[in-house]
């Protein structure tokens, strides 16, 4: 089954914390999928991949170009129009059927939800119990006192 991460942001927020998962996922040699909850949102990352580190992470929004080129894809949309190995869920973005062919044919699902907000943290809690459910390997990850992220028992 594929490897499910859930990363409950605290400290620091999903600007500060998706550019850098997403930098080494590609240095992995993986495709990545970002889906996101909304067109602002994805337009808001797409601003921060292009000037993130002082350079910038190769990617392009759904309906840029050719998606199955891009190693880096933003979109809003179901599917895996680029072939990704890790799909990133943020935003309250909606993961795949968990009992689904799509999620089970990634190498990783990584869901990113802020621990702040009383709505996401109930959806990644349902989320959690319907992956594991489904047999996916499900862990949860949160920012020690340090900022480092700590896999929690």
């Amino acid at each position: 089954m594929t490897e499910t991460l859930f990363y409950h942001l605290e400290k620091h927020g999903l600007d500060d914390v998706l550019p850098g998962l997403v930098e080494k996922s590609v240095a992995r040699g993986w495709k990545v999928l970002i889906r996101c909850d909304s067109a602002d949102r994805a337009d808001a990352l797409d601003t921060l991949l292009w000037t993130f580190n002082d350079g910038f992470l190769p990617h392009a929004q759904r309906g840029d170009g050719a998606p199955a080129r891009q190693p880096v894809l933003l979109t809003v949309e179901e599917g895996n129009a680029n072939d990704a190995a890790i799909l990133f869920l943020v935003g309250g973005a909606s993961p795949p059927d968990w009992n689904g062919e799509a999620a089970k044919a990634l190498t990783r699902i990584v869901l990113l939800f802020d621990g702040r907000d009383p709505a996401a943290l109930d959806g990644a809690r349902a989320a959690w119990k319907t992956a594991k459910a489904a047999g996916h390997e499900v862990t949860y990850w949160k920012e020690s006192p340090t900022g480092k992220w700590e896999k929690q028992g």
